[in-house]
């Protein structure tokens, strides 16, 4: 087919485009403005040391960190509660110069050989080394506002303050200890449940322990447990849910097992926030929520009232 018959007016010019050429050097520098380069230098970094500043993770609000320390761990603005190692509880709680730990040598096994992507026995050395304690608590015994007490503090930083044979037999001890010499006990819980490491020794630690309070219980003795975030799973499910009072602290993650297992299990909708201290309180499963900074005076009065009841 012909095509000469179409003209290129019809496309909108009868005549050929002149080709562009890119300006040269000098036609550049009169016509185009200068796009100004960039810093290559990186920028100035804050000279602020790690571990300095802190923020919070209810209300995001910056801490220092030194003054997170002398306010046990709480942040200022919306009272949010920081985990608080064992040691730090225990000189907030009991009076100077009072404590005395007892059975602080006992150390883990690795009973079972347990390896997996890291051995056990590797795990309780890097544990060890972070936290300076040989294990998940420290048990000993001391005075609060001079009530005598025996005290057992779990640390989560420890293997997530797993209970193992170590951690059954020191609390077992302490509550021995408390009823040969007839002085109430407390317990502060911090804990993911029983060691999977050690399999069926560390599942044998809810009944000992259990067992010990329950002959604690026939003198007549009290028993305060005070839940800490998280405390779950065979924990729970023992000793610090036996407690003639059970204290928590505000917003605690209290439980057995954790929520998607209840729900596929259950078949069911779960409400909001229903394994935290608060919702347990409203349901009576607890017997009151203390903030931390108020702990130590609030025991003092449970013990007076104990004591006396007791007598």
């Amino acid at each position: 087919m012909d095509f000469s018959f179409f003209k290129k007016s019809w496309f909108g010019s009868d005549k050929d485009a002149p080709a562009v050429t890119p300006p040269n050097q000098a036609t550049t520098e009169t016509s185009f403005v200068k796009v100004p380069k960039l810093p290559t230098s990186s920028p100035k970094k804050n000279n602020i040391p790690k571990g300095m500043w802190v923020k919070c993770p209810k209300c995001s609000r910056l801490v220092y960190d030194k003054d997170l320390d002398e306010n046990l761990k709480v942040c200022p603005g919306c009272a949010h509660h920081f985990p608080l190692d064992a040691w730090s509880r225990i000189f907030s709680l009991v009076d100077e110069n009072s404590f005395q730990e007892l059975n602080g040598q006992l150390t883990s096994k690795d009973p079972l050989g347990f390896k997996a992507v890291d051995s056990y026995k590797n795990k309780l050395q890097k544990n060890q080394k972070k936290t300076g304690m040989l294990d998940a608590v420290v048990t000993g015994v001391g005075k609060i506002n001079k009530h005598k007490v025996a005290l057992g503090v779990m640390d989560f930083r420890f293997l997530g303050g797993s209970m193992g044979s170590v951690v059954g037999e020191k609390l077992t001890r302490i509550i021995e200890h408390a009823t040969s010499k007839k002085i109430p006990v407390i317990i502060f819980s911090s804990s993911g449940g029983a060691r999977m490491y050690e399999g069926m020794l560390s599942l044998m630690q809810m009944a000992k322990t259990c067992g010990a309070l329950a002959y604690h219980s026939q003198k007549n003795l009290p028993y305060i447990s005070v839940l800490t975030n998280p405390t779950m799973a065979g924990v729970m499910a023992s000793y610090a849910g036996v407690g003639d009072l059970i204290l928590a602290e505000p917003e605690a993650t209290i439980g057995f097992a954790g929520r998607r297992v209840i729900k596929d299990t259950t078949q069911a909708e779960l409400p909001d926030g229903f394994q935290t201290s608060e919702f347990l309180l409203d349901r009576g499963l607890i017997d009151s929520i203390i903030p931390r900074k108020e702990m130590k005076d609030r025991l003092s009065y449970f013990l007076e009232f104990l004591g006396s009841k007791a007598k």
